[in-house]
Parts: structure tokens; sequence; C-alpha cells
């Protein structure tokens, strides 16, 4: 007699399809040629926001060094400046745009890459 846990478990079969399965929708993600387009207009797009951001930036840390450990209060609202600087400048919203107006680069990208 079996008992109620066993006959709901999956068979190893089932484990090792659903595993596959798995394993391969990932794989289709992260090596599309388009993903990786666009990661690598990501990283373009957040370089321009960190220079856009950059005063914000040497600010914060000329009072990192200037207080050492008590940074964490003394440099608050500059800390706060940097999160709103990226803020503004790398949000979703933003590379989404940013995409629409580079689109024909996106795809000349995607095809140099898929040959």
């Amino acid at each position: 007699m079996s008992s109620p846990n066993e006959t709901n478990k999956p068979d190893k079969a089932q484990i090792k399809d659903a595993a596959l399965s798995k394993k391969d929708d990932g794989r289709d993600s992260r090596l599309s040629f388009r993903k990786f387009a666009e990661h690598k207009m990501k990283r373009e797009f957040k370089e321009v926001a960190t220079k856009k951001c950059e005063h914000h930036l040497k600010n914060f840390g000329q009072c990192a060094s200037d207080n050492g450990l008590m940074v964490v209060f003394k440099c608050r609202d500059l800390n706060r400046k940097i999160n709103e600087c990226f803020h503004e400048h790398n949000s979703p919203e933003k590379f989404e745009a940013y995409l629409m107006e580079h689109q024909d680069e996106l795809d000349k990208r995607t095809l140099k890459s898929k040959n």
C-alpha cells in the first residue's frame, strides 16, 4: 500500500523535464543578440548618467574624505542629491526613451552581432 504523500510526488523524469525547460528558457534570454545589444546600450546609458551626476559624486567624495566615519551623518544631503540625480538620469523610463531614440543603432548592433 502506498502512502498519500507518494502519489503527490513528481517522479524523477518530470523533475528533469521541468528543470531542462526552465534552463532552456533562461539560456535563450541570456544569449539573445538583442539582449546583448541592449545590455551594451544600458552600460553606455549609465556612463552618460554618471557623467551628468559627476559634480555631485565629487562633492560627496570630498565630504567623505573630510569626515571619515561620520560620512553617514554629515554627508547625507550630498548622498540624497546623488540619488536624486541618478533617479532623474538613470530611470527605466529614460532608458526606454533612450532605446527609442537610438532604435536604428540597436538594430545595427543586433544585426552586426548575428553575423
